[in-house]
Formats: C-alpha cells, sequence, structure tokens
C-alpha cells in the first residue's frame, strides 16, 4: 500500500495513540467549502443534550435517534450513546492539502446486503400506507433498511481512506465527514442540514423528493421535469416543510419563512428543498431539542410516527435519523450550533461491523417498487465509496464543470418558481402582529405540533395564546372555564374509536364545549382536522373511513360561496347528505361540502366553526384570512 505524503496533523491520525478525531467539510454559508476542518480530543458520554459544552471550544456531539426520549416521544432504546467530542486541538485545512495526504486505498466488503431485501421492503411499503397512512396514523412515514457487511481489518486508514473517497466521489453533501471515537467510525456525506443557528437566525433545510439518476447516463432536463410535474413528489416535499415549519414555529419568536424550493444537485440523485429561517432567543441545545427530529427521515406528524417507526423497523436506528451537532461560539461570545442529518452514513464498529441504514418517505400515493429503487439510490453514494458499486465516471465535486447543472436550465427554474407560487404568502415572509382579534385563545394539542404553527397564526391576528396537550392535568376544567376562544388541534387516529383513550376524552370535552357555548354563546369554539371531526359527530354527521387518504392534498374548495385553495390531512371525514343539511339549518348551522360526495369541508353556527383542512398549513393560500375570519363570526 502506497503510503500517503506526510502532514504533520494527518499523519497523526494514523498513529493508535492519537485521541479520537473529526474531520469535517462543511458547506455551511459563508465558509470556504474548500477547506476541511480536523478536530481532535476526549469523547465522553452525555445524559441528555442540556449536558452538552458549549464554549469556546469547539464541541462535537453525536446524538442517536433513541435521544428523542427527551421530547417524551416512543422510542425503541437500542443503548446508543450520546456522545461528545471536546476538541483540545482544532485546525482547518485546505482541501486540496487533505486530498493529498489521505490514504486511498480500496477498502473491502464483505457479506455485504440489505437485512430487509427489495420484496420484503415493498411489502412494508404497502402495509405502511394501507394501515397506517389510510387509518389516519399520519401523512407520512419514512421506514428504513440497513445494508450491512463487514470491513476485515477495519482500521483508521480505511477510515480515512473512505472519507477521501466520499470527498472526490461524491458532491452536493451539506457535510461530508468522518468521526472516529474509538469505539466507532461515522463516515458520510449527508445532504441535509438538520439545524443551525448563529447570531440568533435558526435555519432549518427539509429535503424530500429523490430523483433518481438514470443507470449508465447522465440526467437530462426532460427527466427532471418529468419529476418535478409528479403529483407524489410535489406533496412529499410540502409535507415535510409543514412538519419542520411546526419545529420552527416552536423555536422561533416569530415562526419561520419558508425560501425555495431549490435543487440540490448530488452525484447519484438530486433533491427537491426548501430552507426555513427564523429568529430565536432559545439556548443552542433547546433549539437541538426541540427539533428532533426531522420529518425528512421520521414521518408526520412526529411524535405518532415514532411510534409507526417501531411498529414496522426491526431493532433500534442507533445514530440513523440522528444528527451531529457542532456547538460554539462565535467572535462575540453568541453561540452558534450547525447540525447534519445522520442520513447517508456508514457506522462501522472497532470490529469491522458495518451499518449504513436508508430509508424512503412513504406517503398515499407511494410506489412500493420505486421507494425500494429509492433506498438503492440514496445508499448508492457510500457504497460506491465502499466499493460495493461502481461510482458514476460523469462527474465530481472537485470538478464542477463536469457536469451541467440541471438547475440552470430555464425550464427546471420555472417548475421550481411554480411549486412556490401555490405556497401560502403568509409563510413567505416575516409576519408583523396585527391587531384584527383581541383575547386569549386556548389551542388543545391532540397529539399533533401543527399547534404551533395553529398558535403563531393566531397570535398573529393579535390574540395571546397558550397550547396545552389534550393530557395535561385538568384540561377539561380549564377549557370550560376559559375565557376566550378554544381551539380543538388536530391529531393522529380515528375519531370514532371508542376504545381509544384519548378519542374517549376528547370526544367528551367536544360535547362539554358546545354545551358550555349553547351552540354558540361562550368565548367561541374552533375544530381543526381532527377538532373539526369531532364537532361534527357530536352534531349527529356520520364520520367515514375515505377510500383514498387525503394526507397533503392542495385542491380548490367552495367555502361558505369563496373558493378558496386549501390543504388537507385527512384519512377520515364528515359526511352530510341534503336531509341532515336542511336539519342542522333548523339550528342556524351551515355546512360546506362536496356536492358529489357529500364529504364536509367546514360547519359554522352560534358560536363555533369547524374545518377539515389545516388553514395554518402552507398549502392553505388564504389561511391566516380564513382563520381570522372564522374566529370573528365565533367571538360575535
Amino acid at each position: 500500500m502506497a503510503r500517503p505524503p506526510h502532514h504533520p496533523v494527518l499523519s497523526r491520525l494514523l498513529d493508535a495513540g492519537c485521541p479520537p478525531f473529526a474531520l469535517l467539510r462543511r458547506r455551511t454559508p459563508g465558509r470556504d467549502h474548500d477547506t476541511v476542518e480536523v478536530l481532535i480530543g476526549p469523547v465522553h458520554e452525555a445524559g441528555r443534550l442540556a449536558e452538552l459544552p458549549v464554549g469556546e471550544r469547539p464541541a462535537l456531539a453525536l446524538v442517536p435517534f433513541r435521544q428523542i426520549r427527551e421530547r417524551g416521544f416512543d422510542v425503541r432504546d437500542d443503548g446508543t450513546p450520546l456522545s461528545v467530542l471536546v476538541a483540545e486541538e482544532a485546525y482547518e485545512l485546505p482541501l486540496a492539502e487533505v486530498l493529498a495526504a489521505l490514504p486511498e486505498h480500496a477498502v473491502r466488503v464483505e457479506d455485504g446486503g440489505f437485512d430487509v431485501d427489495d420484496e420484503a421492503y415493498a411489502r412494508i411499503v404497502r402495509r405502511v400506507i394501507d394501515e397506517e397512512i389510510g387509518r389516519g396514523e399520519g401523512a407520512n412515514f419514512v421506514i428504513r433498511r440497513t445494508f450491512t457487511g463487514r470491513v476485515p481489518g477495519f482500521g483508521r486508514a480505511d477510515a480515512l481512506a473512505l472519507f477521501r473517497r466520499l470527498l472526490v466521489g461524491e458532491r452536493g453533501a451539506y457535510w461530508t465527514f468522518v468521526v472516529h471515537t474509538g469505539e466507532r467510525t461515522l463516515v458520510g456525506a449527508s445532504p441535509e442540514a438538520h439545524v443551525r443557528m448563529s447570531g440568533g437566525t435558526v435555519v432549518m433545510n427539509p429535503i424530500s423528493g429523490t430523483f433518481r439518476y438514470p443507470a449508465g447516463t447522465a440526467p437530462t432536463p426532460e427527466g427532471l421535469l418529468s419529476f418535478l410535474a409528479d403529483r407524489k413528489e410535489t406533496e412529499e416535499l410540502s409535507m415535510v416543510v409543514d412538519e419542520e415549519l411546526k419545529m420552527m414555529c416552536t423555536v422561533g419568536d416569530r415562526g419561520g419563512v419558508v425560501i425555495g424550493p431549490r435543487l440540490k444537485e448530488m452525484e447519484h440523485l438530486a433533491h427537491t428543498e426548501y430552507e426555513l429561517r427564523g429568529r430565536s432567543t432559545l439556548d443552542v441545545r433547546e433549539v437541538l431539542r426541540e427539533t428532533m427530529f426531522a420529518a425528512t427521515v421520521t414521518g408526520s406528524p412526529v411524535q405518532n410516527a415514532c411510534r409507526v417507526v417501531e411498529r414496522h423497523e426491526a431493532g433500534g436506528r442507533g445514530y440513523y435519523a440522528g444528527a451531529l451537532a457542532l456547538l460554539g461560539t462565535d467572535a462575540s461570545g453568541a453561540q452558534t450550533l450547525d447540525s447534519p442529518i445522520l442520513i447517508r452514513t456508514a457506522d462501522i464498529a472497532a470490529d469491522g461491523t458495518l451499518r449504513l441504514p436508508v430509508g424512503a418517505t412513504l406517503v398515499r400515493h407511494s410506489d412500493p417498487a420505486g421507494e425500494v429503487a429509492e433506498t438503492h439510490a440514496k445508499a448508492a453514494g457510500v457504497l460506491a465509496a465502499l466499493g460495493v458499486r461502481e461510482g458514476r465516471p460523469d462527474g465530481s465535486p472537485t470538478a464542477p464543470a463536469g457536469r451541467p447543472r440541471l438547475a440552470d436550465d430555464p425550464r427546471v427554474r420555472a417548475a421550481l418558481d411554480a411549486r412556490r407560487a401555490d405556497l401560502a404568502p403568509f409563510w413567505l415572509r416575516m409576519q408583523a402582529r396585527s391587531a384584527e382579534l383581541s383575547g386569549h385563545a386556548l389551542v388543545i394539542d391532540a397529539e399533533d405540533t401543527f399547534t404551533a404553527m395553529l398558535a403563531h397564526l393566531l397570535r398573529s391576528s393579535g390574540l395571546e395564546v397558550s397550547v396545552l396537550r389534550y393530557d395535561e392535568p385538568g384540561l377539561r376544567e380549564l377549557a370550560l372555564a376559559h375565557e376566550g376562544p378554544v381551539v380543538l388541534g388536530p391529531g393522529p387516529g380515528d375519531p370514532s374509536d371508542a376504545a381509544d383513550p384519548k378519542m374517549r376524552f376528547l370526544r367528551g370535552l367536544t360535547a362539554d364545549l358546545l354545551r358550555g357555548h349553547g351552540h354558540g354563546g361562550g368565548h367561541g369554539l374552533l375544530g381543526v382536522c381532527l377538532g373539526h371531526e369531532l364537532i361534527a359527530a357530536e352534531l349527529g354527521l356520520e364520520i367515514v373511513r375515505k377510500r383514498t387518504p387525503f394526507q397533503g392534498a392542495q385542491t380548490r374548495i367552495d367555502l361558505f360561496g369563496q373558493e378558496r385553495t386549501v390543504g388537507f390531512y385527512n384519512s377520515f371525514t364528515a359526511r352530510c347528505d341534503d336531509a341532515a343539511a336542511t336539519e342542522l339549518a333548523l339550528h342556524r348551522i351551515e355546512v360546506s361540502r362536496d356536492a358529489a360526495t357529500g364529504e364536509v369541508h367546514a360547519l359554522r353556527g352560534p358560536g363555533f366553526a369547524a374545518v377539515q383542512f389545516h388553514p395554518e398549513s402552507v398549502l392553505t393560500r388564504e389561511g391566516a384570512a380564513i382563520t381570522a375570519s372564522l374566529l370573528a363570526g365565533v367571538l360575535v
């Protein structure tokens, strides 16, 4: 094996006596992408994110998926540690210098293959669509499969050689990295920022929708345009934008702003992406905690997605779908955070045992064969570095002119701009508070943090807002005594399931609130999605399961005589025929419904209103105005 040129820093990393280390090529805006950071220092374990150090010394945390338990979510505890490397030494080296000094040998993988074969994974996809999405458990879910194998005689030189191969063979990654703790090595090229924070600005980067390059030939704008026109791909990205806006509204003082969409071109595939920006005064560790973990690697709503993941995946996730997190301070002493999602990452134990998990985002329009192919495409970059599959010969990150950028084609730019035109203007700019409404709204969260976006919408209209979970002790008494509007928020599940304790409680609370408002009086009641279905059921309407789930669907409806473009996330719906509509009208209750199917889009009556769609979603173009108008009506 030919030795690389001697480098005083990099050569030390090959020495068995050298402490743990990390090499990072980060594409954070404002940084020189042609540099590699080297961090050397001890690794210790922490129990909680709050224990991570933030100071002058850079600290690199390895955050496992099991850490999501800090948010109170169900997760399989596989014991993967929350580890942190505190840099006693930190260097920034030119990329060319690093490439010249790193080992270049091939790394051999034995006994490689996926733990779940293609046919079995396709069956899981179909089961998730039918049993989870179809039954209202959520809008989308990410289910993983894992490529496993063994690297004989694995050591530090192999880790550095893999890192070099990713630097040369992959392009467009947000972070390309190798982290060697002594117990394990993580080496990967993650396309997606989890979250970063600097100067009080928080940025998230939801990426979804995968354009797989054709085998043996370069991708074409025509092929990409067909992908961009695919309804499934459009809805998939919009859903994860909504999910990460929920997080942004939790950590941001003034909600979030949506930038994009853009195209992220990599070596074996391309993704569509947005960027979300907001301002926050929170500690970076709190920002990290509240954003565990992206819908692009879990599903939505995230809390219930964790339960679905546990039902359909064998074993724990380890670091897959978790995050690396580089914490520190800037020149002024302000906290900084830069964190990629741990995907497209090989996890190699000291004995050479290799794990490379990959997953596909499953939505109502998913094709099982297509999702199988997507997992292969996502694994391709790291598998090429491992020598398991051949790399593409037609371009590399060190030669950007090797392949024309698809995003430079004017037709592609026009297609991306058209997607933006369909989004709610409310979320495309930072919102100032208005004074349309006054008072204090109580929002009841039924396990879907869409309520964070609802709260932001309500605050923007002038209301003070509190958000409480349905299982908060004393909630029923608080809600019935509340001096202001009560909002029954969305959540997963079947509203007709009398065996579900959540549904039993919410159904009873809905009945009490309607009686307390005397079908109105009181201080106003608004139901959204699940809340709407509960109100409709109390009014005597039939609740049925939709033949085709409407998760992440944008459509135009007649809303009490006005054409509106709205976003739905429902697998169940209320149904109202002419006789029922006539009966409700006798009680001064109006019904907005589909003329052909009788499915109810909205209800309003004395002191209450309810909508099946999500006015807070990016898919509802006039959502802020709709919400303010409905509340103004019930507050009269």
